[in-house]
């Protein structure tokens, strides 16, 4: 725990705000634009300046992008058809085995004994 002696006394805080405000504020107003001749230095990307591609950088960058959205259609492609579910038997052979299960079935949910 803190002790009154540690703690840093509100009054000289705020005489040393007060002391560095004049500088602070001519920091923030002076003009914050590099001259000409100076180098820029790091800048965040939307104040960089734009330079535009060359032709071949950006066919490569279009070339790039059409492979891309290929290989996802051939990947959605190969999805859809793996969830199709497997066309039925001939339906001719499937009817009758059908029949039969239904009338196994019944015959074993009814109360019918076979003597």
């Amino acid at each position: 725990m803190n002790t009154p002696e540690e703690r840093p006394n509100p009054d000289e805080a705020l005489a040393r705000a007060h002391a560095a405000r004049a500088k602070m504020a001519a920091a923030l107003t002076e003009d914050q634009e590099p001259k000409p001749d100076e180098p820029l230095g790091w800048q965040p990307i939307w104040k960089r300046p734009r330079k535009p591609k060359s032709k071949a950088a950006r066919k490569a960058e279009l070339h790039k992008q059409r492979k891309r959205l290929q290989e996802a259609g051939k990947r959605r492609l190969a999805a859809a058809q793996s969830r199709r579910p497997c066309p039925r038997q001939n339906r001719i052979g499937s009817a009758a085995a059908r029949r039969d299960a239904r009338a196994l079935s019944r015959l074993r949910h009814s109360s019918a004994w076979l003597w």
